[in-house]
Order: C-alpha cells, then structure tokens, then sequence
C-alpha cells in the first residue's frame, strides 16, 4: 500500500486531495479511521478567525440591557447610601413628628438594598419559563417593562416623600435583574458558533463588570453622587433598557430557539446568515439540526423534572456546585475589607471611592482578558486556576490581616491582595461559571438549569449577605480560612470531574458526560471516546 506523506494540520488546503486519495487507494476500514480526521480538518478550515460583526452586535444588544443592568443596580446603591438614610430620617420626622430609631433606620435601609436580591430570585424562576413562551429575544424586550417601572417609582419617591417606593423600585429591579441574568446567557450561548461561544458567553461577565464599574463612576461627586441627585442616579437603570429596546428588535431571536423549540427552518436559516454570514452557517445549521434529530418528540424540561432526571445528574451537580461556589468563594468579603484596607495603607478617606472604581476596573479588564484566552487556553484551565490563585490569597490574607500591626508593609501587601483576588475571580469563576451552565445542558433542559442554578445563586447571594457579617465578627480574619476551603475544594472538584468543553457541540459534551458516568459505573480506568449521536 502507498505511504501517504500529507501532514493535514499544516497543508489544510490539501485537505480534499487526500480525502480522494484515500478513497480511491485504501480500504474502506482504513479510510473510515480516517474520517474524523477530514472532518476535523474540513471544520478547521472553514472556521473563521473572527466572529461575524453582527454577532457582535447582537451580543452587546442582549447585554446592555440584561447583565450590564445587574452589575449597576448592584454598585449605584451604594453611593447614595448616606443621602437616602437622611431622606427616610427626614421623611418619618415629617410624618410622624419624631425622630426615626437607629434600629428602624437600618432595618428599613437593609431593607432597600437587600430586597434586590428576593426580586432576583424571583426574576430567575421565571426567566426560563418566559424564555420558552417568549423566546430569548422577546423575554429580553418585554423585561424592560419592570425597569421603566422602577426608575418611575424611585425617581418619584422623593418628591412624593414615600420611601416605600424606594423598596418597591429596587424589588422590581431584582426581579429585572433576575430575569436578564437567566435568559442573556441562554440567548448568547445559542447564537454562537462553537469556535467562539466561550468568547461570546463572556459578554455575560465584561458587562457585570462594566455595569458595576459604571454605577460606581455615577455614584462619584462630580457626576451623581452629590445629596441632590441621588433620585436621578436611581433612575437611570431605565437608560440601558431604552438602548436595548432601540437596538435589539434588529436582530434575530435565537436561531436554536427557532429551530428546535418552534420548528421554523427558514427563521432558523434566516438568523444563522445575519448572525455568521453565509459562509459560516452551514456548519451551525448541521450541528442544530443534529441536536433537533437527538432531542425528535421531547419538550423543554420543568425544573422538578430536570431534578428527577438521573441522565444529567452529574451535569446539574457541577452547575449548582459552580454557582454556590460563585457567591460562597469569598469575593464579597474582600469588597467589604477592601475600605479597611486602604484606610490601613494611608489612603485619605475622600480618595477611597476613586481606588475603589480601580478594583471595579481591575475586575472589568480581567473578564475582558478571559473573554480573549477562553477559547485559547479552554474554560477547564481558567476556572481551576482562577480558584487555585484565589486560594493562595485566601492564605495571603489571613497572615497580612493577623500581622497588619506588624510591620507598615503588610498592609500594602493586604492592598495588593485585593486586586489580586479580583484579579483571579474575574480571571476564571465570574465569567467561565455561566458559560458551563449554557454547555453542560442541551436545549429541551437548558431553561430549566438557569432556573435551578440562577435560584441557587441568588440565594447564596442573599445568606452571605444575611450571615458574612456574623462571620467576620466570630472569625475576623480568620474568616478566609472558611473561603479557602470552599476555593480549594471548588478547584480539586473542577479539575477531577468536569471534561473541557472548547470547541464541542452541545450533544458531544453531554455525549462526554455519559461516558464518564459509564467508565465510573464500569470501574473502566479510561476515558471513553465519546461520539456523536
């Protein structure tokens, strides 16, 4: 038999003359071993370098008014924070001829901010409901309605004197958030090819960040941040929503949606093109298809059936182990050490905010730096270091912390160590974590997963906020040691159970996960190969 010398990943352009070759001069067993390769090869060459221009678009469409709306209602409460206790402090005087306790006070106050998070919570259940009657793109559209809604009511509760619509507003804005967190990461994991779903499921993550990093911005002095603009900087949460209503009808809902939820072929084809370009849809075209015949006389999954279903068992363990883990690692102990710190380093008081929009860069940057690596280095290798280096300055902290008297250095390096945990957050668990919740699940069961893992993140969102001060008053310092154990454990869990996911098909990575849970069952020492269905 002639030796064939074709080496197919440097001269991809031969590609069709060895398929041929082989064809015409080898057995077919042969050329069948063969076969994945060429495909392989063929998907190679076709792939783009680039993603389409208006795939981007549409990305930054879905995300001003989805995620970017949950980082800067996060952030721009906590500028105000002084300006609105005077308010209520005034208000109840007016109404009631007498001052308002500090205990009312705080209640009424921790009231505002955390009932975000009850409002998140409920968006979340609901999200991916909506997302199946409504489609992605119109769940999207239509959950603007709750951000007019709480900008009116929270621009007028000054004028009017009620501070109940401050605590309606800011519920409604949960529940906008909630919603946009559950259904923006459904919409952009679906109109990405698979070559840069990574990159594009990293818009959920750059644009918290960036809304975080805008909200604290507004909230400075010179802009909204003075007593007489704090109703104006509440109610800008409706500026994205209208940017979204103005630029996302242009763009179409998701083509996996068409295809395998309404059976729309032309819908589907017609949005692939916009989306990827001509060139570039035949391959998502094939893959949806595949998906479709894999999932032929099955209905989008409920919540409590997707518990009950032992097929993606370990697939919904690793997601709600991942979005515990999101709120539980530690991050919101170091936003809460981080004035301390930079008291300690000598830091005037009237510079803190400005340092404090640093870390809100520092994070904004890191996720625009994942988004660039994911789809090179894979979501594996960030997530686990990303954990891994969080680790370390877990330790970093509580020896800095237990020595800030030491010495006048230690301090500095406690100040290094913030960014540096920023830095490894944003590195990996803030933006990979959303994107393995689009992955590990095909479509009949993807809206019913955020909805279980988004309720779950909301909910640990709410205890730590609700517990992490009795913490850190039981343990100080000490109060890493409980984060380093949930990173270090995160990290070990990753890095032994969960399979890569760069550049798979949807059905290829649950294919992987059947393997795995086969080769477990069987006592098998090897990794099966897994195949298409």
């Amino acid at each position: 038999m002639e030796h064939i010398a074709y080496p197919l990943g440097d001269k991809l352009q031969t590609i069709f003359d060895v398929k041929q070759h082989i064809s015409d001069k080898m057995p077919k067993e042969f050329a069948d071993e063969y076969q994945p390769l060429l495909i392989k090869a063929t998907k190679d060459k076709k792939r783009p370098k680039f993603p389409n221009k208006s795939l981007l678009l549409a990305v930054c469409a879905a995300c001003i008014g989805g995620t970017f709306q949950c980082g800067y209602n996060t952030s721009i409460i906590n500028a105000p924070t002084t300006h609105v206790q005077n308010f209520i402090n005034q208000t109840w005087s007016e109404r009631y001829q007498t001052d308002i306790s500090a205990d009312v006070l705080t209640l009424l106050w921790s009231t505002i901010v955390s009932i975000f998070t009850i409002g998140g919570l409920l968006g979340v259940t609901v999200g991916g409901t909506l997302s199946v009657k409504l489609g992605r793109k119109g769940t999207l559209l239509a959950n603007n309605i709750f951000a007019f809604m709480a900008a009116l009511l929270m621009g007028l509760s000054y004028p009017t004197g009620l501070f109940e619509l401050l605590i309606i507003g800011r519920f409604l804005t949960g529940i906008y958030a909630g919603i946009g967190l559950c259904v923006q990461p459904l919409y952009l994991g679906e109109i990405a090819p698979t070559a840069f779903r990574g990159a594009m499921g990293m818009g959920t993550s750059i644009f918290i960040t960036g809304g975080i990093l805008t909200g604290q911005v507004m909230g400075l002095k010179e802009l909204l941040g003075k007593e007489e603009y704090w109703p104006i900087l509440l109610s800008t949460t409706c500026i994205p929503a209208f940017l979204q209503l103005l630029i996302l009808p242009w763009f179409p809902e998701s083509p996996r949606y068409l295809l395998i939820d309404k059976g729309d072929d032309e819908g589907c084809k017609k949005a692939l093109k916009q989306l990827h370009g001509i060139a570039g849809c035949d391959d998502e075209w094939a893959d949806i298809e595949k998906e479709k015949n894999n999932l032929v006389n099955f209905q989008a999954k409920k919540p409590w059936e997707l518990l009950t279903d032992r097929s993606v068992r370990r697939q919904l363990l690793t997601v709600l182990l991942l979005n515990a883990a999101q709120q539980l690692n530690g991050i919101n102990a170091i936003y809460f050490y981080a004035d301390y710190l930079f008291r300690q380093s000598g830091i005037p008081d009237d510079k803190i905010p400005y340092v404090t929009v640093g870390t809100g860069a520092c994070e904004c940057i890191t996720a625009l730096t994942c988004g660039m690596l994911i789809d090179r280095l894979g979501r594996k290798v960030l997530i686990t270091g990303g954990y891994t280096l969080m680790s370390i300055c877990c330790i970093l902290f509580t020896l800095t912390l237990s020595f800030q008297d030491a010495s006048p250095v230690f301090p500095y390096v406690s100040v290094v160590c913030v960014f540096a945990f920023i830095l490894s957050f944003g590195l990996g668990p803030g933006g990979v974590t959303n994107i393995l919740t689009t992955e590990l699940f095909t479509q009949t069961a993807r809206p019913a997963a955020y909805i279980i893992a988004g309720s779950l993140n909301w909910l640990s969102f709410f205890f730590i906020g609700l517990v992490f001060p009795f913490i850190v008053i039981g343990l100080q310092q000490y109060c890493f040691l409980v984060f380093l154990a949930v990173c270090s454990l995160t990290a070990l869990y990753i890095f032994l159970f969960v399979p890569e996911t760069k550049n798979k098909t949807f059905v290829e990575i649950q294919n992987e996960f059947q393997s795995r849970k086969a080769c477990s069952a069987n006592g098998a020492g090897t990794t099966q190969l897994s195949t298409s269905i």
